[in-house]
């Protein structure tokens, strides 16, 4: 579980990679015979497979707290393309391919990104708060992760956690995505809506469907050689009827905080 001390890239290899790993993207999502989901409607199915919600204000050590408040505008925004999206069998779902490019034109703001391990902000920041959901939800269903990336880094400490460490996906336009995919032969719907405090999200489905846990394992913190920390987990889905567990993911992550210091 060793980890190379990160190297800081030049901003023209940044943006040279950036720009070849979003046209070949492009490539992949128009190019080939995946079904992509893309049906919107905001009923529900007759079954409700599972509902989470998450806090969006959240006062967090060195952040600006407006960033938060524009983090809630980026999300309203992003809802409304995915809000009701419905998987049918054999169909995938792309957060990037539904959402489209934040953009200030499209109205979205400055909001909280990470950045080589550094907070920073960015136009759309705030986004991966519904791709946490997302994954949290769907490691609950009858659903599979197609594709699904964690940030590098474990930027804050467990204050108030609700969920495993790397129970969650980060989100970069476009190839930094997360995909999911429905294996079997019953339909799935994704919910999103916003209240005064929270991020809600609710999966419902045409017919019964299985139910799960998610189990954190192996959660390790580690010294590296070179003198900084990392966090390493695994999270198994847990069949809840016949308690068979798969492994969903494993985390490798670069702490940006001193582990044993006691929380001030």
């Amino acid at each position: 579980m060793n980890i190379e001390k990160p190297q800081i890239r030049s901003a023209l290899r940044r943006k040279l990679g950036k720009k070849y790993y979003t046209l070949k993207r492009y490539f992949k999502w128009y190019i080939g015979n995946t079904v992509w989901a893309k049906q919107q409607q905001a009923s529900p199915l007759d079954v409700e497979v599972f509902s989470h919600r998450s806090l969006v204000l959240r006062p967090l050590k060195d952040v600006d707290m407006y960033l938060q408040h524009n983090k809630r505008k980026n999300l309203e925004i992003a809802i409304e393309k995915i809000n009701g999206i419905t998987l049918k069998p054999k169909e995938c779902f792309s957060f990037w391919k539904c959402v489209g490019k934040p953009s200030k034109r499209k109205g979205y703001l400055e909001g909280l990104v990470l950045s080589q391990g550094k907070i920073d902000k960015g136009i759309g920041g705030g986004l991966c708060q519904l791709g946490n959901l997302i994954f949290w939800m769907v490691g609950h269903s009858e659903l599979s992760v197609k594709e699904r990336y964690r940030h590098g880094y474990d930027v804050f400490p467990d204050v108030n956690r609700k969920v495993p460490f790397g129970a969650g996906a980060t989100l970069s336009y476009n190839y930094i995505d997360l995909q999911l995919f429905n294996p079997t032969d019953k339909t799935f719907r994704l919910h999103f809506w916003l209240d005064d405090k929270y991020l809600h999200g609710k999966i419902t489905c045409d017919q019964s469907s299985a139910s799960f846990q998610l189990v954190e394992r192996n959660h390790l913190m580690k010294q590296q050689y070179w003198g900084g920390y990392s966090r390493h987990n695994q999270i198994f889905k847990v069949n809840t009827a016949t308690k068979e567990e798969t492994l969903l993911v494993e985390n490798h992550a670069l702490m940006m905080y001193e582990p044993l210091l006691p929380p001030v």
